[in-house]
């Protein structure tokens, strides 16, 4: 069965930006998309800001293997009710893709737990990016560097937790360099977040690129059943525990009372 695969777009420069609506006349989501569909592991469909619930109803949630998100001008406008499902669903085990600025978007600045401030200069530079983990799934196929003739620049210092691995580093022609896929694990799910992808420019064409999006995809899908619920605190009685305990001292709440865990 293929990856049941999400990619959610702001989609707002498509409709304000004349560059951007030339550059992607589906939207970039639509093109993400299709990137992904060229492998046939993958089942990638489309959701957007201005859908109803943004497109990600507790049912399309549940129904999604890996979620990919790009935003930029709109992250305010992202209902916190639909930040908690998503934050909810990869507690439980959906992966998800973080691309270019969704490092400012709602659900990876909760999901990190940080500022996730960077520096950045839009010039349409010449970045490299460099494979620092050879042998990762997520760097299958790629050489150990590619070039992107124009991006914007992303500087460090990434106001990001250290990750579980860094895979790859960004170059820039100004001569920023920048942690560019830093993979995370949060509760079941498993995180990546790329940095490439600037609106204005034609990133998400490139081959290396899509490949990266499609390796993404796969390493980040977990094929076991979701957590039924990840924020459960259940108390344990004290003859439910593993070993055989008697109880003493005094309690707070009452057997089976409600805590505050």
């Amino acid at each position: 069965m293929p990856i049941r695969t999400v990619v959610w777009g702001e989609n707002v420069h498509e409709q304000h930006n004349q560059i951007v609506a030339d550059t992607y006349p589906k939207g970039m989501h639509e093109c993400i998309a299709e990137a992904l569909n060229e492998d046939p592991d993958i089942n990638a469909t489309t959701a957007t800001l201005q859908d109803p619930e943004h497109g990600l109803t507790e049912e399309r949630l549940r129904e999604t293997d890996v979620l990919l998100w790009w935003g930029h001008a709109a992250h305010g406008d992202v209902s916190d009710e639909v930040v908690d499902r998503v934050c909810d669903a990869v507690w439980s085990g959906m992966g998800m893709l973080f691309l270019h600025s969704a490092h400012f978007a709602k659900p990876f600045k909760r999901l990190m737990g940080g500022p996730c401030n960077l520096t950045w200069r839009e010039a349409g530079e010449r970045e490299r990016l460099w494979v620092t983990s050879r042998n990762h799934p997520i760097t299958k196929g790629l050489p150990d560097s590619f070039e992107l003739e124009m991006e914007e620049m992303y500087g460090e210092p990434f106001g990001v937790p250290e990750p579980l691995e860094t895979v790859f580093i960004s170059w820039f022609q100004g001569g920023e360099v920048f942690r560019s896929g830093l993979t995370y694990k949060r509760g079941a799910g498993s995180i990546f977040y790329f940095r490439p992808g600037h609106e204005t420019y034609p990133t998400y064409y490139n081959d290396h690129v899509r490949q990266v999006l499609k390796n993404g995809v796969k390493w980040a899908f977990n094929p076991m059943d979701r957590l039924a619920d990840p924020n459960a605190a259940p108390n344990v009685p004290v003859d439910a525990a593993p070993e055989k305990i008697e109880e003493r001292g005094p309690k707070l709440h009452a057997e089976g009372e409600e805590g505050y865990r």
